[in-house]
């Protein structure tokens, strides 16, 4: 811990206050600003939607902010090993906002195709920031506590924070949409960046001494960290982007999941998503609360998750065909709560399973297996329901992920994992 208890200005007895609670008030800070987002980006979906009436507009805004994760978190995790996570989860954060104020700027400045194009320009350098905030804050979190048993449970805790954001964030968006005006919502989203910036820089206290940076050249490498994970970590890595392919294909296919489960009515795409994000919130919460448990297993973690999800998927495959709508809610929810436990549960095992020199570039290969398989998943849905409608889909990739649920526990189910210190 730092020596100095008033290095950044603060008297001895407030900042003893804010060491014993410094992992909570990240945490909230972090979930503020994740609200805010979803918020803004709400709010961009409407204004480009409200501007152009181009549905399409709407694909590449989905893609602007997701497809720069996918590209860009190598280059993070390298930045995060070599500079340190503190300085780059600053530098991300005024990235974020920076971009957030591009939007804000373009409602009252521009109109039509201009105003279009900085609005997609800012979703574009919302991702590529993301991607850096990301990789940063995990390697940071073990800065945070201090003991190593704590690091789990606390990763895990970020999953929860993640999915009620994603709960509470459209509707908040909507809702300063309509009472604000597009331009003071994205003014409001831009300005949630600033509470993570102010609790880094003047209210927390990491433990700088135990961070470990990578050298420059070939040490710094993503290969590098791909041969210094080990192969448990390695496996880890690789089952979670075929889980992924089978698996992870609601967050681009979620109107048509909502159509097929509910209806076409306007509200069934808003009960479809609360009930999904229910189910990644209850996820969430069941990891956390076996956090340290689960991360030495974590082929029955992954296993488990998958196969939920791969149930869930036969289900609703057989709630489609029947006209179930029940069974579809429930399956629903089952995949919420699988899909958030994988993801969450791989970023954990990554971190503490790995040594602390590269869990910067852990955090970026992770990002890369879930955006990668995820979006491999999300197109070949959209071929196979295009040819033989979403029950098809629904069955075909649920019975592939049970499948390969089924072998990795029986063939793996006893690995265990060797965690490290923090």
């Amino acid at each position: 811990m730092n020596a100095n208890p008033t290095a950044r200005g603060f008297p001895g007895g407030l900042v003893a206050t804010l060491i014993r609670h410094q992992r909570t008030t990240f945490l909230v800070a972090s979930g503020m600003s994740t609200a805010g987002s979803f918020a803004g980006l709400t709010a961009k979906g409407w204004i480009l939607l409200h501007g152009s009436g181009n549905a399409l507009l709407l694909a590449l805004h989905f893609a602007a902010l997701a497809m720069p994760t996918l590209l860009v978190s190598g280059p993070a995790g390298v930045a995060t090993d070599r500079l340190g996570a503190e300085r780059v989860l600053v530098l991300a954060q005024w990235g974020l906002f920076g971009a957030g104020m591009l939007g804000a700027v373009a409602i009252p400045l521009t109109s039509g195709r201009p105003q279009m194009a900085l609005l997609l320009l800012s979703t574009l350098l919302v991702g590529i920031a993301s991607a850096f905030e990301l990789t940063a804050r995990n390697k940071y979190c073990a800065l945070l506590v201090s003991e190593p048993a704590q690091l789990a449970p606390y990763l895990a805790s970020f999953s929860v924070v993640f999915n009620v954001g994603k709960l509470v964030g459209p509707p908040l968006g909507g809702w300063l949409v309509a009472l604000t005006g597009p331009g003071a919502a994205l003014a409001i989203d831009a300005g949630t960046y600033l509470l993570p910036i102010t609790t880094v820089i003047w209210l927390l206290r990491p433990r700088q001494g135990v961070e470990v940076r990578s050298r420059a050249g070939q040490a710094a490498s993503m290969r590098r960290a791909w041969r210094d994970a080990g192969p448990v970590l390695r496996h880890v890595i690789r089952f979670c982007a075929l889980a992924c392919l089978t698996s992870f294909f609601h967050p681009a296919m979620a109107p048509l999941m909502a159509r097929e489960v509910l209806g076409p009515s306007p509200q069934a795409l808003g009960v479809f998503t609360s009930v999904l994000a229910a189910g990644s919130i209850c996820g969430g919460v069941l990891l956390q609360r076996h956090s340290t448990w689960l991360s030495e297993r974590p082929v029955l973690l992954m296993g488990t998750c998958t196969l939920l999800t791969g149930v869930a998927q036969l289900a609703m495959a057989a709630a489609g065909l029947r006209g179930m709508v029940w069974v579809g809610l429930a399956g629903t929810f089952a995949i919420g709560a699988g899909t958030a436990a994988l993801l969450a549960g791989v970023n954990m095992v990554t971190q503490i399973g790995a040594p602390l020199a590269i869990r910067g570039r852990m955090a970026g290969l992770g990002q890369i297996a879930f955006l990668g398989g995820g979006g491999v998943s999300g197109l070949v849905a959209a071929l196979i329901s295009l040819r033989w409608g979403l029950a098809s889909s629904f069955a075909l990739l649920g019975g592939l992920a049970v499948l390969l649920a089924g072998q990795e526990l029986l063939r793996r189910g006893g690995l265990r994992l060797e965690l490290r210190s923090a």
